[in-house]
């Protein structure tokens, strides 16, 4: 595991509280951003490469039901603590519906705030090859199966070594050359173009929800797989 300190991304409209939380988890080694509503934690937690978000229910704009729903939706699976002033059961039911991993009632202690955290972040540090994300494109390594946007996606074994690669290498442009060594191997004798055959398979499956191709051809370079 690397040594740099974890990003933290805390969302809480209660100013002091936010700042509270932020001190909290800065005392602990953390480096920590703070939103202060549902639609800019959203934004932040979709751009940003966060370890773990803290987020609380009943935020302005957009709650934190609503935030962590679109967030699985579009493929962020960063674990997710929500935290809630009220009483009752349900709305711990509905965060873990939505896709939250963990759920914690105001007030709480500190060291049970901090025993949370670190509980979920050594959970993801165990399940994370589990899967990869670029955008709304996730692979689960274990079960071979393609979900975007949360539906699944049926591909056959060689366009999930094919995606596989192009995700593992989200933004950056590979070239037709690194696709067939990575992924066809570097003993290939057959025809180069089966790259832009199989890249064409995987857009009419992936790209069925958007207007502009998530794998893009980078013309005389070769392609680049995009998080949006």
């Amino acid at each position: 595991m690397s040594n740099e300190p974890r990003r933290l991304l805390v969302v809480e409209d209660d100013l002091a509280l936010a700042q509270a939380l932020a001190e909290i988890f800065q005392d602990d080694g953390f480096v920590v951003t703070q939103r202060h509503d549902g639609l800019t934690g959203l934004s932040e937690a979709r751009d940003g490469n966060y370890d773990l978000i803290v987020l609380d229910v009943m935020l302005p704009k957009r709650n934190g039901f609503a935030v962590c729903a679109d967030l699985r939706l579009a493929g962020v699976h960063t674990p997710l603590l929500m935290l809630t002033a009220k009483d009752g059961e349900l709305d711990e039911i509905e965060g873990l519906e939505v896709g939250a991993d963990d759920f914690l009632r105001k007030p709480f202690e500190h060291n049970v705030l901090l025993a949370r955290v670190h509980s979920l972040l050594r959970r993801h540090d165990h399940d994370v090859q589990r899967f990869i994300s670029a955008g709304p494109v996730t692979l689960h390594l274990v079960e071979h199966r393609v979900t975007v946007r949360a539906h699944d996606v049926a591909v056959t074994p060689r366009e999930f070594e094919l995606l596989e690669f192009l995700v593992r290498h989200a933004d950056v442009v590979v070239t037709k050359e690194e696709i067939l060594d990575a992924v066809w191997g570097d003993q290939f004798s057959g025809d180069p173009n089966i790259v832009e055959v199989y890249i064409g398979y995987l857009r009419r499956k992936i790209d069925v929800d958007s207007s502009d191709s998530l794998i893009r051809t980078q013309r005389g370079r070769g392609y680049q797989m995009t998080r949006t």
